[in-house]
């Protein structure tokens, strides 16, 4: 379905999703979300994590504009959850919000038992976020590092394009994917791991061909792209790891630039370092974004692309 936050008469959904029938959705990517109006005091909510994995997923719950927190999801079949509402307000508003990124996988929302009345959305410009897991917000929560999983320390919900977002009262579109990069990832030399140029194109962020392709329907008026730290990282000291190689990040970086202007001829590209890379590094990022700066400038005012 398209990634625009698109709408029917009970639903609302935004970011990248794959729409099922009988209004049921999977939410992918970091912060995708469904919502829905409805009069009472309580309802439930069916939720299933959907991936190959079969581990736990999570999504975060907001009620009339209140943040309720994290909500665990189990692997296994859907599970139903309780929503109790606490204002007296003749209509409640819920929105649901995937909280960890694409590559834990799906979370699908199965229905709910909310008696339902109709959700609208107004118009608004709109920002793309893409990068790795600083905008997947990886890594944030209030688990420590040693324990838990993975998916235990991620609230995209409060990852910077959201929150921004929110705060600007903007839509959004999250796509990213934590230790990815424009050429190589955190620990691979693009031998055996997909980079961000190899996954955008596909809805999951995977290279999976079964999946959908994603349909550039949302069209941004800004898309931001933070990709660089995994590009410069030394990997963790074991595999090997080559020294950073800049004409081809600048090479593949402009590519990608490219290819997202073909989709949103009209958008405006924000490119940015990261504040995980110092030193020496940080002036050779640095050096590369300004070349991609000029590039990018002329591409857009000549349309070569």
């Amino acid at each position: 379905m398209s990634q625009n936050q698109s709408k029917n008469k009970t639903f609302l959904y935004a970011g990248r999703v794959e729409k099922l029938q009988n209004d049921n959705v999977i939410l992918i990517g970091t912060a995708s979300s469904v919502s829905f109006n409805f009069i009472g005091n309580e309802c439930s909510i069916l939720l299933q994590s959907v991936d190959s994995y079969e581990h736990h997923n999570y999504v975060a719950l907001v009620l009339d504009g209140k943040y309720l927190g994290k909500v665990r999801i189990e692997k296994g079949g859907a599970q139903s959850f309780p929503i109790k509402t606490t204002s007296n307000k003749k209509e409640h508003k819920l929105e649901i919000y995937k909280n960890t990124e694409a590559h834990t996988g799906g979370v699908l929302f199965a229905g709910t038992t909310a008696k339902l009345t109709t959700i609208s959305s107004k118009k608004k410009k709109k920002i793309e976020f893409i990068g790795d897991s600083i905008t997947c917000l990886h890594a944030s929560d209030s688990v420590d590092c040693d324990k838990g999983e993975y998916m235990d320390h991620h609230n995209g919900y409060y990852a910077y394009g959201p929150t921004l977002s929110r705060a600007i009262d903007v839509d959004y579109l999250t796509s990213s994917v934590s230790g990815i990069g424009m050429y190589r990832n955190w620990n691979d030399e693009n031998k055996d791991e997909a980079i961000m140029p190899d996954v955008y194109q596909n809805l999951y962020l995977t290279k999976d061909n079964s999946k959908p392709k994603y349909d550039f329907a949302f069209q941004p008026n800004i898309i931001s792209i933070a990709l660089g730290t995994n590009d410069f990282s030394g990997g963790d000291g074991k595999k090997e790891r080559l020294p950073f190689n800049a004409e081809k990040y600048v090479s593949n970086y402009i590519n990608f630039i490219k290819m997202l202007y073909q989709h949103n001829p009209k958008a405006q590209i924000v490119i940015t370092n990261s504040p995980m890379v110092g030193g020496e590094k940080a002036a050779v990022f640095e050096d590369c974004l300004k070349k991609l700066k000029t590039l990018s400038r002329m591409i857009k005012r000549t349309n070569q692309f």
